[in-house]
């Protein structure tokens, strides 16, 4: 029998602080239920939670979870990393769904435009979303970022048009039934899941066969794609997209494209973070594979032409590491100096076969200079004894927290 979350009156969701799960959490809110969660540490996106009324704990455990929920949602990464724990999970007599699961969920009455592929996911969700907005159209929207306008990751419309990222990981996207469906590229990306490319292909094919209208090329409308604020050729493929889900949307094109020429980016997506005293531009990205790398590096090079860029980047898991290291040693051809953090690797287990080292050895033989850092403290350290100045550009990359080096090195708020 189909869940009725009309009748859910207290949920509580594990790995709250996640970007699209929060994002249910705070809809959860706005519709007037308790909510409580947990989480391994706090950010802005848990403390603004609590704000708007979440109850929230520190941690992972049974103990933190209420006896008198109506429903539990909990982040994929539990069964995998937290097996035991997801075992008792599902012990505890309370409904219990999967982020995807609570996605598909959500919009399965509505007229769901989902996005898809391995990069380029939460720029075109954005900048569809921000074409429904300005058209008057009124969707709601879950994205895998923090949209600039909003500030936030949610937004809650009163028509049936509901935006969402789709992630392809564990094919979680199989939860949805989209009525537009935009796959942006199809590219090898979670190996540890995954057997390989034609395994992923199979799960965007699933998808397809579940999709009403799907647009997977859409390169006609890259001559209609306007001056864009956001730079790189990347960029103009994400506004292409958009473009064409406008038009299935029957939004005249005049408005679509004053809305992209408008679009400003969204949180740690090639975001520009500000200028030091000494002149250094700072950006963050959260560019974790290789393809992302270079079309982000790429598009640094188009606005700043002569100037130095200097990449921290800390990779994110040793299975994506391990899988695409001789990629990731040559995604860093438009940087002039790469320094490296230790792995970003969540909750896997360590493995000695691949390290920052190695990676910033392999860097080096490419002809570039590189180097790794055992801390953030060295890193921090380092960076500042750089006196980087006006010439220079300063970029954190990585979906971990490489950022946290810049906020103290420049004193970035």
């Amino acid at each position: 029998m189909e869940l009725d979350l009309t009748k859910i009156k207290k949920v509580f969701f594990v790995g709250i602080g996640g970007i699209g799960i929060s994002a249910i959490a705070r809809m959860m809110l706005l519709e007037k239920k308790e909510v409580f969660g947990s989480d391994i540490g706090e950010s802005g996106i848990t403390n603004e939670l609590q704000k708007l009324g979440a109850k929230m704990t520190l941690g992972q455990g049974i103990d933190l979870i209420p006896k008198d929920m109506d429903l539990i949602v909990y982040s994929i990464a539990i069964p995998k990393y937290d097996l035991e724990f997801f075992k008792k999970l599902k012990n505890l007599n309370i409904k219990i769904l999967s982020y995807p699961e609570m996605l598909g969920l959500i919009t399965r009455d509505k007229y769901t435009i989902a996005v898809s592929g391995t990069h380029g996911k939460t720029t075109t969700t954005a900048m569809i979303a921000k074409i429904l907005i300005d058209a008057g159209r009124d969707p709601s929207v879950i994205v895998g970022s923090l949209l600039k306008d909003s500030k936030s990751n949610l937004v809650v419309g009163q028509s049936d048009l509901f935006v969402v990222e789709a992630c392809e990981y564990e094919r979680s996207f199989l939860n949805l039934k989209p009525k537009i469906l935009v796959i942006t590229n199809i590219e090898a990306d979670h190996l540890d899941y995954y057997k390989d490319l034609a395994d992923i292909q199979d799960a965007f094919k699933q998808l397809i066969l579940q999709s009403e209208n799907v647009i997977e090329d859409y390169s006609k409308y890259l001559e209609k794609v306007p001056k864009l604020s956001v730079p790189g050729v990347h960029n103009r493929m994400n506004a292409a997209a958009a473009l064409a889900a406008a038009e299935i949307l029957n939004i005249p094109e005049v408005v679509a494209q004053k809305s992209l020429a408008e679009f400003s980016g969204t949180w740690r997506r090639l975001e520009l973070r500000g200028k030091t005293s000494q002149g250094t531009i700072v950006y963050d990205d959260y560019a974790h594979h290789p393809t992302e790398i270079k079309a982000s590096l790429q598009a640094l090079r188009e606005i700043y032409p002569t100037k130095e860029i200097t990449v921290l980047f800390q990779p994110h898991l040793y299975s994506r590491t391990k899988a695409l290291f001789d990629d990731f040693a040559k995604s860093f051809e438009k940087a002039d100096q790469i320094l490296l953090l230790p792995i970003y690797f969540a909750r896997e287990e360590k493995d000695e076969s691949v390290s920052s080292e190695k990676l910033a050895k392999a860097i080096t033989e490419t002809g570039k200079n590189a180097q790794a850092f055992l801390n953030f403290e060295n890193a921090e350290n380092f960076v500042k004894a750089l006196n980087l100045g006006s010439k220079d550009v300063f970029v954190t990359m990585g979906a971990g927290e490489a950022y946290k080096v810049a906020d103290k090195a420049f004193n970035l708020t």
